[in-house]
């Protein structure tokens, strides 16, 4: 048993965060996959994932760091709790040196919006970032996000995970540097996380396409993609859906000028700027063009 490890875990639960074991010196879940599930003990009524398992109760806790010198895991959500992780550039370049960090690109994050970093509890991570924590707002379900809010700071909430202070892994120990009150969720940060209510997409009305029949059927079934792309994936809908489109150019089945026009319309449909469309579709149609095989090898 590790007494520094498991009195770590039993403080957070004492907080009401709901923990769950690491792997010893990382931050991967310790929990069996569902793919080994033995649907006995806390399974016995089909696979609980890391999520539905971590608990605030003592007893249990004791029992499960009495095993290994586990890490600790504190499930976010049904902890209500959201962790803004500043995470630190990968340093796999020179040029990473250079990059700014989580840490910096909050700060200049609040300072558009006119806000103050907000003063909470706070770890540093084993890599040098920091995790703020928040409590989450009533009535709202928030998600995990990754670089929505500026680069290199993700949140986690609902279905995520931080390991929490205590805990070290190869790169250095997880510890808490403020030991303030843990804040509520500020309500700008707020409105920042919640799911972009999308309007409804009308049909589309597909410009008249001469060619091919192989290759109208083609455009109109890509162009239809770009439509209902999901949230936030547009504009990499546009360039994977364009360059599906481009070997039909290449192989003199459709006119490029036309391929563009009907893609333009899609991408606009979609939410897109026409500047941000046009740009898309000239790349991937080039780069398509290019790259296309002979249509027999196709």
């Amino acid at each position: 048993m590790s007494t520094h490890l498991l009195t770590a875990a039993l403080d957070a639960a004492e907080r009401g965060w709901h923990v769950f074991p690491l792997r010893p010196a990382d931050k991967r879940p310790a929990l069996h996959s569902e793919s080994v599930c033995p649907l006995t003990g806390d399974c016995a009524g089909g696979h609980r994932k890391w999520e539905d398992r971590a608990t605030v109760d003592p007893d249990r806790i004791r029992r499960a760091w009495a095993d290994r010198p586990f890490n600790i895991g504190i499930a976010t959500g049904p902890s209500g709790l959201v962790v803004v992780d500043l995470d630190m550039p990968k340093r796999k370049t020179n040029s990473s040196m250079d990059t700014p960090g989580g840490v910096t690109t909050f700060k200049a994050l609040c300072e558009r919006a006119g806000q103050a970093v907000p003063t909470t509890y706070r770890t540093r991570t084993a890599s040098g970032g920091r995790h703020l924590y928040f409590t989450a707002p009533d009535g709202i379900r928030l998600g995990n996000t990754a670089g929505t809010l500026a680069p290199l700071v993700d949140t986690r909430a609902w279905g995520g995970y931080v390991v929490a202070a205590g805990s070290s892994t190869a790169a250095g120990p997880y510890e808490a540097t403020a030991l303030a009150p843990i804040a509520p969720l500020p309500g700008w940060l707020s409105l920042l996380l919640q799911p972009t209510r999308l309007a409804p997409v009308g049909p589309l009305v597909a410009p008249v396409v001469s060619g091919s029949r192989a290759g109208r059927a083609a455009l109109e079934r890509e162009c239809r993609r770009v439509v209902a792309a999901p949230e936030k994936q547009g504009n990499n809908t546009l360039n994977r859906c364009a360059f599906k489109v481009g070997r039909f150019i290449a192989w003199g089945d459709l006119a490029r000028h036309e391929v563009e026009a009907a893609f333009q319309g899609a991408g606009e449909a979609r939410g897109l700027t026409a500047a941000e469309c046009r740009a898309t579709i000239r790349s991937a149609l080039d780069s398509s063009i290019r790259t296309a095989r002979p249509r027999e090898t196709a």
